[in-house]
């Protein structure tokens, strides 16, 4: 059995030995008056009516000693290391154990949701935190399985200053309505080894002509790893002759007839991709070790940073370049969200809002950490907190400053399904 699976069956008693632990060696009348104020504090860890969003304090108290089990994407060492600082400063600082189950598909966290809602497990999940956006966030909200609304709550909310920002409240076209918080920014970012390279196609149509020209140096990952997918959706949006459907939900539209032309680019393409298209690299990460291998000359990336940070790890050759598409990429926000029946609700909300101070988001943004881009906005900082976003360290790899300027926005999420479940019907059985 997996450690995810390990994890997601966990038997949670009522007192972990880790709680336990620091009841050890005090006194009677310390413990005495520790129970005294545990039974005090009882309706507010009991009973999610008294979880009072207005009174942060409260909140703070109650998360002492809770576990928060985060279930989040654990397919790359760089994201896997940033969550285990944050971790470490949680227990520090408030007293909170941070678990990361890792996952391979957040879908896999939405089912185990539905499938306790489904058995009347209310208020004792197994999951108190998820790593979620797009088709999966709309899903949880359709079925009510989201604790909230809770983020603008948060007092580190509004440092991402929504008013002007309004992209945090926006999640694939579905108003978030405060039931996730944002965490993170990505955009498409396409990178190449300029020793090999010299001038990267700027567009979709001009990506099959070089594939053509430059066969097996190209590729994408298997759908539906999500990079992968947002690729079809990025070939889609620069190939279909009206893109005003992708913004609503697909079922309101004629779906062959939107997609046929990404279908008809991808029977193009795919017999001159690495390995004739008949195989895939499984992620993101596996495509970027093709790229440090030498076997591609041309990959693409979520992560804008990601390509810079390669270079400093010694994964990507100093010759790599990073840019984006001519009319821009794909990009969007993403959140953290509470289950609705998630047990450790305070631990999850403090954790919630860590992640969103000015020191969490920029050392996610430190190229050597992850480089995931903030979502706070600077004006809302005061000039020390800004200072610590500044990166004045020189690196060929990374994007121009202005290079993220031209954001395409995400399609509606019925999208994603759709075109994921047409992929592999066409292309699975290769």
């Amino acid at each position: 059995m997996t450690r995810i699976a390990l994890l997601a069956h966990r038997h949670r008693p009522a007192a972990s030995s880790r709680s336990l632990g620091r009841w050890r060696g005090r006194s009677l009348t310390g413990l005495l008056s520790a129970i005294a104020l545990t039974i005090t504090a009882l309706p507010t860890l009991a009973q999610d009516d008294a979880l009072r969003l207005d009174d942060w304090a409260a909140i703070e108290r109650a998360a002492k000693g809770q576990t928060v089990y985060w279930n989040a994407w654990g397919g790359d060492s760089r994201t896997n290391a940033y969550l285990a600082w944050a971790a470490d400063t949680l227990e520090a600082r408030h007293d909170i154990e941070l678990v990361h189950v890792k996952l391979d598909d957040t879908g896999t966290a939405v089912s185990r949701v539905i499938a306790e809602k489904a058995a009347g497990n209310l208020d004792e999940g197994a999951i108190d935190l998820i790593w979620i956006n797009g088709e999966n966030f709309a899903a949880m909200k359709d079925n009510d399985l989201l604790f909230g609304p809770f983020a603008e709550a948060l007092p580190n909310h509004d440092l991402t200053r929504p008013e002007t920002n309004p992209e945090v409240r926006l999640d694939f076209t579905v108003p978030t309505e405060g039931f996730e918080a944002p965490w993170g920014k990505a955009q498409l970012t396409f990178y190449y080894d300029s020793a090999r390279l010299e001038t990267p196609p700027g567009s979709i149509p001009a990506l099959l002509d070089w594939a053509r020209a430059h066969p097996g140096r190209f590729t994408y990952p298997l759908v539906p790893d999500f990079t992968g997918s947002t690729f079809l959706k990025q070939a889609l949006i620069e190939l279909a002759t009206d893109t005003a459907p992708l913004y609503e939900p697909a079922a309101q539209s004629d779906f062959a007839a939107v997609t046929a032309p990404l279908w008809d680019y991808l029977d193009a393409l795919h017999p001159h991709l690495w390995r004739d298209g008949r195989h895939f690299p499984a992620s993101g990460p596996e495509m970027r070790r093709l790229m440090g291998d030498g076997e591609l000359s041309l990959a693409f990336t979520f992560i804008p940073s990601e390509p810079a940070a390669a270079v400093a790890d010694f994964q990507l050759p100093p010759t790599t370049r990073s840019y984006v598409l001519d009319g821009g990429t794909l990009g969007n926000v993403h959140f953290v969200a509470i289950p609705f029946n998630s047990s450790h609700k305070a631990g999850a909300l403090v954790t919630a809002n860590f992640l969103l101070s000015p020191e969490a988001q920029a050392k996610k943004l430190d190229p050597a950490v992850w480089g995931d881009r903030t979502v706070l906005d600077m004006a809302a900082l005061d000039e020390a907190a800004r200072a610590t976003f500044i990166d004045d360290r020189d690196n060929p790899a990374a994007l121009p400053a202005d290079a993220l300027s031209k954001t395409r926005p995400e399609p509606h999420p019925s999208w994603m399904a759709r075109l994921e479940a047409t992929w592999l019907e066409r292309y699975g059985s290769q």
